[in-house]
């Protein structure tokens, strides 16, 4: 509905300017909010107030003539001009049980797909293959997961990509390391805890001389395609890559082997992007190093901060990578959009970044680059997450604890269940509570890591969202309906206040998801299925159900309530998050 009403008042605007009325120049945007106060309509603009001034016309005068000008729509019952110039737009209630209609009669929940889709590229989790995946990654993973489904779910093809770090400089002392525990132990008994095999090389590297030399020596032999050095370096690599898919297929994330394109893959054409920005006359030698400079980016003193592509050693960095990923993305997968989901401390790195690709042409000029920074997961302290010794809190260690602590919990309210379902339902909603109580916080927000909190069936929680949609799975199953047997075609009853505040609460949820698409802010989402399962909670009290005296009353909230189950079980899907019939 939001989106006709843009439409038609575009319509209205573009006829003023055709007949004189407003100056030929471009509008701004129309903006249509939601109304808190019904009385004053179910939407609002204040475009009429945006356009007085360049019109040279009071802002009432404006808004009267983009109300004459409006086309005849339906689904709009009434346009009133409010206040120094607003106009609030009344939509009629039969708009309202016909969209109802075909969101239960749609797989899709009627949920519009992308007029011109997109070819977006989403760079999210991209951990360090030397080491073991930490809380650091968490939410680079879950909260660009959510948003490539969403994306998928609109109508965009997504590219995820897993921009691995599996190159470099500390290799060579993983390697050497493993050269010395080669006679004592295969090489997947070795590497079961990562964390540990990197300490030990660490200190190894740390304490021997002759050690570092041989791992120096072998990141030279390494980046010259040595075939011993690459059998270990790709054995390695592949031993750790099946620990982080371990991690996804428990976070049920949907990266896939397929999308792994790490820094190693752009290694070959380094010289060829430094060759290229030479070419473009951006490169400039300073202290024996390569650098482009950026007249946006300066330090306190006020000098151009240097983006260093080329070492004096001959070496590259992680902005060179970063250039030849961004050419391959545009160039070669042909991405409309590129999202990278990185922690938003690295936010000057990716607008200088970004800048240089545009200058060398390695992106055309409306290629959208967006760096989806987030904040930081913190202790009880408010400073990052870490173990009790001070140490890195490995991701798997997290996932099991929520797992343990789950079980607990559901062991205490429902000791009567199996044992298999017991793990199964213990299972998801631990890690549905942790990724729901990250998912659930703006972006760029940093936020407190709190079991209690994130496993309370109380609140703006996974568990409690699980809950709700058992609970109206559970009407159905009382009831012995099967769903699919209800009569579609009859009409919708909506004439108690809950009711028909549901209703309008789940033909938002297409809004909802274009706001988090375009965005990268799944918190909307989950704000979005809060507010539904607190209107179905409202309205499954207020409004019985299979009590209700009239079957055609029955009937109607009976397809009310399987629309508010089907939609709550698609957006936590989207989230990333299963859902349970019962718990």
């Amino acid at each position: 509905m939001k989106e006709q009403i843009i439409q038609r008042v575009e319509e209205a605007l573009a006829h003023l300017r055709a007949q004189g009325t407003l100056p030929a120049q471009p509008c701004p945007p129309v903006q249509l909010e939601r109304t808190r106060d019904k009385s004053h309509g179910d939407f609002a603009t204040n475009i009429a107030l945006l356009l007085a001034k360049p019109a040279g016309m009071k802002p009432r005068d404006v808004a009267t003539a983009i109300v004459d000008a409006l086309p005849a729509d339906a689904a709009i019952s009434k346009v009133e001009i409010a206040g120094p110039g607003f106009i609030n737009f009344f939509q009629a209630g039969s708009f309202l049980t016909d969209s109802l209609s075909a969101a239960l009669a749609d797989e899709h929940l009627a949920v519009p797909r992308a007029t011109t889709p997109q070819t977006v590229v989403v760079d999210y989790s991209s951990p360090n293959l030397a080491k073991e995946m930490h809380v650091g990654h968490l939410r680079s993973t879950i909260i660009g997961d959510a948003v490539a489904r969403t994306l998928e779910f609109l109508g965009h093809t997504v590219v995820r990509q897993n921009h691995v770090g599996d190159w470099g400089t500390q290799f060579g002392m993983l390697l050497a390391y493993l050269e010395e525990q080669q006679d004592q132990a295969e090489l997947s008994a070795e590497l079961s805890d990562l964390e540990n095999f990197y300490r030990a090389a660490k200190q190894r590297f740390d304490e021997s001389p002759e050690f570092a030399e041989r791992a120096r020596a072998l990141v030279v032999q390494l980046q010259s395609g040595d075939i011993h050095c690459l059998k270990l370096w790709h054995d390695f690599n592949q031993v750790s890559l099946r620990h982080c898919f371990d991690v996804y297929e428990r976070l049920g994330v949907s990266l896939r082997p397929d999308d792994v394109r790490g820094e190693s893959a752009y290694n070959p054409d380094l010289p060829y992007v430094v060759a290229e920005l030479d070419k473009a006359g951006l490169l400039t030698e300073s202290e024996g190093a390569r650098c482009v400079f950026l007249d946006e980016f300066k330090n306190k003193e006020g000098e151009p901060l240097p983006v260093i592509v080329q070492k004096a050693d001959g070496g590259y960095l992680y902005a060179t990578s970063d250039l030849a990923a961004l050419r391959y993305r545009a160039q070669k997968l042909g991405a409309d959009r590129i999202l990278y989901f990185v922690d938003q401390r690295q936010a000057l790195h990716f607008q200088q970044v970004f800048q240089v690709a545009r200058l060398a042409g390695f992106v055309t000029p409306d290629t959208e680059l967006a760096h989806m920074g987030f904040g930081t997961m913190n202790g009880p302290d408010g400073r990052p997450f870490k173990t009790r010794t001070g140490g890195t809190v490995k991701l798997v260690d997290l996932l099991t604890e929520a797992e343990d602590r789950a079980l607990a919990l559901v062991q205490g309210k429902n000791p009567e269940l199996d044992a298999d379902e017991l793990f199964n339902i213990a299972r998801v909603v631990g890690i549905s509570a942790v990724k729901y109580a990250d998912l659930s916080k703006h972006r760029t927000s940093d936020y407190i890591f709190n079991f209690d909190q994130m496993l309370s069936f109380e609140g703006n929680t996974a568990p409690y969202l699980l809950y709700a949609y058992t609970r109206v799975a559970s009407v159905f199953r009382k009831a012995g309906i099967d769903p699919a047997t209800l009569d579609q075609s009859a009409p919708l009853v909506l004439d108690a206040e809950q009711e028909v505040a549901l209703a309008t609460l789940l033909l938002q949820f297409g809004e909802t998801l274009q706001q988090v698409a375009e965005k990268g802010v799944p918190h909307l989402l989950c704000a979005y299925l809060y507010n539904l399962a607190g209107a179905f909670s409202s309205f499954y009290e207020h409004c019985p159900i299979l009590t209700a005296q009239q079957t055609a009353v029955r009937d109607s909230r009976l397809r009310l309530a399987w629309l508010t189950a089907r939609t709550l079980k698609q957006g936590l899907a989207l989230l990333g998050i299963a859902t349970l019939e019962r718990m």
